[in-house]
């Protein structure tokens, strides 16, 4: 099949338990949730996305015509040395398009392969690192994986079944909207009262990364 490109870029990984990680993104066109359109922002199921991920004019972006050639442009993007390449496949929603043969084909690259998912979609086969993060309203049929991330505050979250999920981490992220501070007491709030979770933040805007 084709995959349809927003952009990719060679960066540092900002947020999360991989945070700092040098990495290549993987910004797939497209998302389950909401067109990406502001006028319909208002009835999507999720409302506070900040990622441009509509149409494919980004850098590097575009319709690769098949697995291998999608797979050997990120090969380039991340250069020769691929002892530790990173690749996070993302969006939109990531899984209306990363399948096997391309989890195959980053593989053949060197890749360690990782996908950040609303978990609306089963996530394939083949996969390295599994990063969920639910949206209120949403059916999260991906309930497993290496770490759940919560962006807080979100109405209608049901954490506390969340925290029946099999994830290794269990991570709070302040939500980056006009409500700023108030957000970010909001999230410490709840890793000091529940434990199990920790605090991310989203060290890549700080420092002025993509």
């Amino acid at each position: 099949m084709s995959y349809a490109v927003k952009e990719m870029f060679l960066t540092l990984q900002g947020e999360g338990r991989q945070a700092g990680r040098r990495a290549v993104f993987l910004r797939f066109a497209g998302c389950n949730l909401w067109t990406g359109r502001e006028q319909d922002r208002a009835e999507a199921v999720c409302q506070f996305c900040d990622t441009d991920f509509v149409g494919m004019d980004g850098s590097d972006g575009g319709r690769y015509r098949d697995a291998a050639a999608l797979a050997a442009r990120v090969a380039a993007l991340w250069g020769e040395d691929r002892a530790h390449a990173f690749i996070v496949c993302t969006g939109g929603e990531p899984l209306l398009q990363l399948d096997e043969p391309l989890i195959a084909a980053l593989h053949e690259q060197g890749f360690e392969v990782a996908v950040e998912t609303n978990g609306t979609i089963a996530a394939p086969a083949g996969l390295d690192w599994i990063c969920v993060s639910p949206k209120a309203g949403s059916i999260v049929v991906q309930q497993s994986g290496d770490e759940l991330k919560l962006v807080w505050p979100q109405p209608g979250s049901d954490y506390e079944a969340m925290e029946r999920w099999d994830f290794a981490h269990f991570l709070i992220q302040p939500m980056d909207d006009a409500r700023g501070a108030a957000n970010v007491q909001a999230a410490i709030d709840f890793a000091l009262a529940r434990p199990l979770w920790r605090l991310s933040l989203q060290t890549h805007k700080a420092l002025g990364l993509r």
